[in-house]
């Protein structure tokens, strides 16, 4: 049985749910935008962003960060006490994720984006987020399968039936993308499986919204 929560956790879990799902889902279409090359790029999951797709899917992807490690944490509020220790593990690797993908985003948008913008290019190279081919891709993936292992044990968290087994099965499913976020460095073709994120991820964020909505609480904070 899940814990009675504060009324502040109630909704600090409620909000940063469906912030969490409402950045996912932007982001989700800005991606589809910019591999149909809608935001001036040649299209497909290997052509370089242009300034415009840096801003339409990097900024989401900014706040979709600091939403999810709240959402995390509030879930380990809710967790049951012989379930915890699936709940903090989850929050260490919702802060590890957080940290990287906060730094690459907020360098590709207030430094990398800008200059793109001037044409002052020399000395940025090793900086340019090249899809497959770079440092900072490198960085966003490896951040991206701790997000992965975050929903992975998160899914032990809940044991229950209805809109429980419902996230359990999202979370689940978003967990075991992670070798085809990790490798796809090395097979470039698993991110087309990768891309079942725009599915289970939205999911996860939107069941454990509804848990939250429905969650008892103690009468004070």
């Amino acid at each position: 049985m899940l814990e009675k929560i504060s009324p502040s956790t109630r909704a600090a879990g409620f909000w940063s749910a469906v912030l969490t799902t409402i950045f996912s889902l932007v982001y989700v279409l800005g991606q589809l935008a910019e591999w149909l090359g809608w935001l001036g790029s040649k299209g497909g999951p290997e052509s370089l962003s242009t300034p415009l797709g840096i801003v339409v899917l990097l900024t989401p992807s900014l706040f979709l960060g600091l939403a999810f490690l709240v959402l995390v944490i509030s879930v380990d509020r809710l967790a049951p006490p012989d379930r915890k220790v699936w709940s903090r593990a989850a929050v260490a690797l919702a802060t590890i994720y957080t940290a990287l993908i906060s730094i690459n985003y907020y360098v590709q948008l207030t430094w990398v984006g800008p200059r793109l913008a001037e044409g002052r290019t020399a000395g940025l190279e090793p900086f340019v987020f090249v899809p497959f081919d770079s440092f900072l891709y490198a960085v966003d993936i490896l951040g991206y399968s701790f997000m992965s292992l975050a929903t992975l044990f998160l899914a032990f968290v809940f044991t229950g039936k209805g809109v429980e087994r419902a996230a359990r099965w999202f979370l689940l499913a978003n967990g075991l993308l992670l070798p085809f976020i990790a490798l796809q460095m090395y097979w470039h073709w698993m991110i087309w499986v990768a891309s079942l994120w725009a599915i289970t991820f939205p999911g996860s964020s939107w069941t454990l919204a509804i848990i939250f909505k429905r969650a008892s609480t103690h009468l004070t904070d």
